[in-house]
């Protein structure tokens, strides 16, 4: 590979890493900077005590966040399960990897009748095993945790799709970075099918009514009053 090939294989990754992070940040931050706004959060500030602000509103962040978890339709949560999953596996099998590869750790390859199993066979098996019996099924209310296995399942397949590309094991050498990028495209494709905004606005009145009420009986216009 070639030192322009290797600068722009790098600079791939990086722009796939950013949107991945910066999508998922920029939601929460938008978040953030509205419960401060429109919550009891902005109170605080104005008496000068920014950092009671800043807890106060990472409180009802976080209610608004859980409220609408709860409110959301199951479809809604199984595909949320489904990101945290395929972003918390690929973190997982990364580290592990690296564990192995550095012989510093109690993790070793898994080897059967002579032959290195790689972690997209168990990662087929699971997606396959789960995906079988969400259409087997057909619970909804099921789906949602079934979710969570089929996204760890996708993601120790996407972690070596460099390998399945190429036909050899390639994990840790330039060509390897394909995966990487795979998994970050897939993880903002994700995060902007906007999942986050829809929890948080399916949530935001069932937590604010209580924290807020105080503003709504001075007048103040905010979004329950539209």
């Amino acid at each position: 590979m070639s030192r322009l090939a290797q600068l722009l294989s790098r600079r791939r990754t990086e722009a796939l890493g950013a949107l991945a992070v910066g999508t998922a940040g920029a939601l929460c931050a938008l978040e953030v900077r509205y419960v401060w706004r429109r919550g009891s959060a902005r109170a605080s500030a104005r008496a000068g005590d920014y950092l009671q602000a800043q807890r106060t509103a990472t409180r009802e962040t976080v209610a608004v966040l859980r409220e609408g978890y709860h409110a959301g339709s199951t479809r809604e949560n199984a595909v949320l399960n489904m990101l945290a999953a395929f972003a918390g596996t690929f973190g997982a099998a990364r580290t592990v990897t690296y564990v192995i590869r550095s012989e510093t750790g109690p993790f070793k390859n898994v080897v059967i009748g002579g032959r290195h199993i790689h972690h997209f066979v168990p990662g087929l098996l699971v997606a396959f095993a789960t995906g079988g019996l969400s259409i087997g099924m057909r619970h909804e209310e099921l789906d949602k945790w079934l979710a969570i296995p089929f996204g760890a399942g996708l993601a120790l397949v996407l972690d070596e799709a460099a390998l399945l590309l190429e036909l050899e094991d390639v994990y840790w050498t330039r060509q390897g970075i394909v995966s990487v990028q795979i998994v970050l495209g897939t993880a903002a494709l994700l995060a902007t099918l906007g999942i986050a905004v829809r929890l948080v606005r399916r949530g935001e009145p069932l937590a604010s009514v209580g924290a807020w009420r105080p503003m709504v009986q001075a007048g103040s216009e905010t979004d329950l009053d539209r």
